[in-house]
């Protein structure tokens, strides 16, 4: 089974009355581009619900901007600051894991986008699903973590995903209208990051700030780092798997520095498509809040003859071996996954504080993946017992 869904084509027309939108993670670099989509078409939508973690402040400055209805902050000691200045505008606000996940089944959203980074985004996304909300997907994690889960929930539920990811919207774009039968592979392109062409030696004594000069996306630093070790590229082919139905071995990551190619499908005849755009999440945001139809505007145009050269070539999982972890991963299946997740937060977190050097993300992943438990179908326990577990080794050989 595979989670997105291709819609008609009226269900490509939009109604007349504004969709209704939950940005989860509104303070990060796609929920602030999510929100500037919404204003550009008040016609088309309305922020209902704004959410962030820890960032007040930033969340205050969202909602005095965007007057949603709630604004919920996941940090219950920062509540009292959000409470303080939205109680006088009658801006309604909450705090908690669990504000968070009764925000997203409210009566008045139609569409939850789940712009959280890592673990932090499974439960809001189940709560959603189970309330049968439509699901624009950002948080690559959560079908990482609990691809099967989610999977099962989806079939029980009227929610829809529509994928955010840019890799994972232009499969989406490239498939539509194909018959699934004919599809041979598909292949998520990668730019590289900062150390393509490093040498592993200079890769061993690489600092935080050299891995966070991303050479062309603009990107919050957890999600910078995992570009750094392609570890995003792995979670990537893992969320592909579950989204769109097809076996690990049809997926396969390329790098492309030139991040203008956002992903391809080959198909058995031979041929390939391509979905092409500069490298800004605008589009694929878009695309998803309007479930496939487009929005004129919402990207800077691509001028092919701006571009001399398009190239690829294969990864060096030699000097990215995070990037063997997609196969690992669903080769072992079960609570795998979620392990992986685990242990690459704690990590990355570790490198950012400089208290580990690069390869240590790698290592610490492989020492806690073998340590834990295994869980051969998992449920939503068992994913919070995992993930908890996991980070504390993590934590413990760090």
């Amino acid at each position: 089974m595979f989670l997105v869904n291709f819609v008609v084509e009226i269900q490509k027309t939009m109604v007349k009355t504004p969709k209704n939108i939950a940005v989860i993670g509104a303070t990060g670099s796609i929920g602030t581009q999510t929100l500037e989509i919404i204003s550009s078409h008040p016609e088309l939508y309305r922020a209902t619900v704004i959410a962030a973690g820890r960032r007040v402040d930033d969340l205050i400055a969202l909602a005095r901007k965007h007057r949603p209805a709630l604004a919920v902050i996941a940090d219950v000691n920062k509540y009292s600051v959000l409470l303080d200045a939205l109680e006088p505008l009658g801006i309604e606000t909450a705090a908690g894991e669990q504000a968070l996940c009764d925000a997203v089944c409210r009566d008045d959203v139609d569409m939850v986008v789940t712009a959280t980074v890592g673990y932090s985004g499974l439960a809001p996304t189940i709560a959603a699903i189970k309330a049968g909300k439509d699901i624009a997907l950002a948080n690559k994690e959560t079908l990482v973590v609990a691809g099967q889960y989610i999977t099962e929930l989806l079939a029980k539920s009227k929610s829809r995903v529509f994928p955010v990811d840019s890799e994972h919207s232009a499969i989406y774009q490239c498939l539509d209208g194909e018959d699934r039968a004919n599809v041979k592979k598909l292949i998520i392109t990668a730019s590289g990051g900062p150390f393509r062409k490093w040498t592993a030696e200079q890769m061993a004594n690489a600092k935080a700030s050299d891995a966070l000069k991303h050479p062309n996306w603009s990107m919050g630093a957890k999600i910078t780092i995992d570009s750094a070790t392609m570890m995003n590229k792995a979670f990537e082919i893992i969320e592909a798997k579950w989204l769109f139905g097809f076996d690990g071995d049809q997926i396969e990551a390329v790098v492309h520095p030139q991040s203008i190619v956002h992903s391809m499908v080959e198909f058995t005849d031979g041929a390939i498509k391509a979905q092409l755009g500069l490298p800004d999440m605008k589009l694929p945001i878009a695309y998803a809040l309007g479930e496939g139809k487009r929005l004129p505007g919402a990207e800077k145009p691509l001028r092919i003859s701006d571009y001399a050269a398009l190239t690829f070539e294969r990864p060096d999982i030699e000097k990215f071996p995070c990037l063997t972890l997609a196969q690992e991963a669903m080769r072992r299946g079960g609570n795998s996954a979620c392990v992986i997740n685990a242990a690459n937060e704690i990590a990355v977190a570790a490198f950012l504080d400089g208290k580990i050097g690069f390869n240590d993300i790698y290592s610490t992943i492989i020492r806690t993946l073998d340590a834990m438990p295994y869980i051969e179908t998992p449920g939503y326990a068992d994913f919070v017992a995992t993930n908890n577990e996991a980070r504390m080794f993590a934590t413990s050989i760090i």
